[in-house]
């Protein structure tokens, strides 16, 4: 028997899963629904609480829903977390006019609507609460970079944190379309086209944590892409940090060939254009996405000529007070599993701060 069929087994789900967050890009395409405008009431709500947040002279650190007051767009922004959280699990805010505002002032405003869905999270080892998805020259050789910080194309993955949200600032000359796909209908297709090699994808996969080590850790984590617990399937991935761990760490358990084969053909389902959704980014768009039943990925992208015009996102990782649970393996990666108080990069330097510059 080998290695991986060796391993304890996982509780699999009783057969193919379905409901809303099992959907196929062929048919988003087609539909507008994910698409949800700010309204013109929506956009002066947006503009109040951000004056009102200025006038205060508080820190960004200071933004929660009960002091950012959004009186009608709050019960919008409850519905499309029940969405996210326990529908399709994405959609696009659309409309907020970006291009006639400072940076601090989109910060302030995006922050507003993400402390609606959730709590802050750290996305790096620095601490950044509030994230720039931006090139910024790196070496994706050098084992502390990440894909993020480069005009490299993403594969299909999930961030730690149930909810991930990006504004477009500035759109690149060419390329850099977000890219989506429900891991859910993934799931569905291995079972319907490889059932065999299904119940790898419940063994922990040692996965590299880019140089990013919470104390008393090791340098990568093992952690299954599926789960079923709770009643829900859930999914953790990034296929490019589970090989380099391969490649870094002779340590880490080494894969079989059946478990690579799983790895590749999960990913060569992703990539689909039946199954996944390609979303181009307008400025001032701002998509939400549930880790937990959602991969997300971006293309490769051609940066325009003039520095100020480089494609620019912020990112935030948000902990969902509504999150559905997750086993206890998660605390490796979120650190906790608890409600409302799980996700994020923390290592002994870390020190939480906002930036309004990429770094």
């Amino acid at each position: 028997m080998s290695e991986a069929l060796a391993l304890s087994p996982a509780p699999l789900p009783p057969g193919p899963i379905s409901g809303p967050q099992a959907w196929y890009g062929r048919d988003m395409r087609s539909r507008t629904d994910w698409v949800v405008p700010f309204t013109p009431e929506d956009l002066a709500e947006l503009d109040a609480a951000v004056r009102a947040h200025r006038a205060g002279g508080k820190a960004l650190g200071e933004i929660t829903p009960t002091n950012f007051k959004l009186p009608g767009l709050a019960a919008k922004l409850a519905q499309v977390s029940d969405e996210l959280l326990n529908g399709r699990g994405f959609l696009v805010l659309r409309g907020f006019q970006v291009d006639v505002t400072d940076i601090e002032a989109a910060a302030i405003a995006y922050l507003g609507v993400g402390s609606h869905l959730g709590s802050f999270r750290s996305q790096n080892a620095k601490g950044h609460l509030l994230g720039h998805v931006k090139d910024l020259g790196l070496d994706i050789t050098n084992p502390k970079v990440r894909y993020y910080q480069t005009t490299r194309e993403l594969e299909y993955h999930t961030d730690s944190c149930d909810i991930v949200g990006l504004i477009c600032l500035k759109t690149a000359q060419e390329g850099g379309e977000s890219r989506l796909c429900s891991s859910t209908t993934l799931y569905n297709e291995m079972l319907k086209r490889r059932p065999d090699l299904v119940p790898l994808l419940f063994n922990p996969f040692p996965t590299d944590r880019r140089g990013e080590i919470p104390p008393g850790m090791k340098p990568w984590f093992d952690m299954p892409v599926f789960h079923w617990h709770a009643g829900k399937l859930s999914a953790i991935y990034s296929g490019q940090y589970i090989r380099s761990a391969q490649e870094n760490f002779p340590e880490a358990r080494r894969l079989s060939a059946a478990e690579h084969e799983a790895l590749d053909l999960l990913d060569a389902i992703a990539n689909e254009a039946d199954v996944n959704l390609k979303v181009e980014f307008r400025p001032g768009d701002m998509q939400f996405v549930h880790n937990h039943t959602m991969l997300h990925s971006r293309g490769d992208f051609v940066n325009w000529p003039e520095p100020e015009r480089h494609r620019h996102l912020l990112r935030l990782w948000l902990a969902a007070p509504g999150a559905r649970p997750l086993p206890q393996v998660y605390a490796q990666r979120y650190g906790s599993v608890e409600l409302g108080n799980r996700g994020g990069i923390v290592c002994a330097e870390t020190v939480l701060t906002f930036t309004l510059r990429p770094e």
